[in-house]
């Protein structure tokens, strides 16, 4: 029983120090992020701000149109999301639910889109958004994203996880393939969805790639561009105004993860369990 105890006391401890490890870094950018350029480099260590310069954040909008980048990136992620959750669903339906000849080899073809890196492909993608005259244009920036093979590789599990009693119950009071759907599995998979709903809006906020190769003005520029500008602006000369965009451009998506944690947790604590 003792040995039990100091288990879990180590383990406790372990991950507690982890923790630690890894939160320091943020909690030394907020720290920098309040302080007045006079107490970043001293000869002592300090943690909290003499004085907290909430200044800086209205300062960092002065040197560069941060609202307009955020505006941006929301837009996308949003417009990015709501097309691929549109087009995901009802593939993961069709392959976790539905016989059709060939589901097998269409199948493969989703999971090796999951293979393929966005460099890969980066040329062909330029060149279809130049031709249809979608450089520096919202859609430009959306339109390579809204089909996801990892979404529908994920949903495709869950979904198959339904017991096909439901389904059978459905049928027999009269609903569709969209109402099922609907009422049914978009209900009971919505851990799942919400897991990819994050993991889709984390990976394309903080895209630099795509949105620096497609964009050249400001008004369609995402706030990783926009952070990578001010930082060449700044040239290191003022730490604290650049920890304070970077501050405002992760701090968003942070919050977000913190609201939507448990239901994120959930979905991998129910994701072997079938009815």
């Amino acid at each position: 029983m003792k040995e039990r105890k100091y288990e879990i006391l180590l383990k406790s401890l372990t991950l507690h120090i982890v923790s630690f490890i890894m939160i320091l870094p943020f909690v030394w950018l907020v720290s920098t992020a309040l302080k007045s350029p006079e107490e970043v480099f001293t000869q002592h260590l300090t943690l909290l701000p003499k004085k907290f310069m909430w200044s800086n954040f209205p300062a960092i909008m002065k040197a560069a149109p941060f609202d307009i980048y955020l505006l941006n990136t929301v837009i996308v992620c949003a417009g990015i999301l709501a097309i691929q959750l549109i087009l995901v669903i009802p593939a993961a339906y069709a392959f976790a639910r539905l016989n059709f000849p060939g589901k097998g080899f269409t199948f493969i073809l989703f999971v090796i889109q999951i293979m393929l890196p966005l460099e890969a492909i980066i040329i062909p993608n330029y060149l279809i958004a130049k031709a249809l005259g979608l450089l520096n244009t919202r859609i430009g920036l959306i339109l390579p994203f809204v089909a996801s093979g990892f979404g529908t590789f994920q949903l495709r599990q869950t979904f198959k996880q339904i017991p096909a009693s439901l389904e059978d119950a459905a049928r027999i009071d009269g609903a569709g393939h969209f109402r099922f759907i609907w009422y049914v599995l978009i209900p009971l998979s919505k851990p799942t969805i919400i897991t990819f709903s994050l993991i889709s809006i984390a990976t394309h906020w903080n895209d630099y790639f795509w949105p620096l190769i497609i964009t050249e003005v400001d008004r369609v520029r995402t706030l990783t561009i926009g952070l990578g500008m001010f930082l060449q602006q700044e040239s290191g000369s003022d730490w604290t105004l650049l920890m304070a965009a970077t501050l405002y451009v992760c701090l968003p998506i942070i919050v977000l993860f913190l609201i939507l944690q448990r239901t994120f947790i959930k979905s991998f604590l129910t994701s072997g369990i079938k009815g």
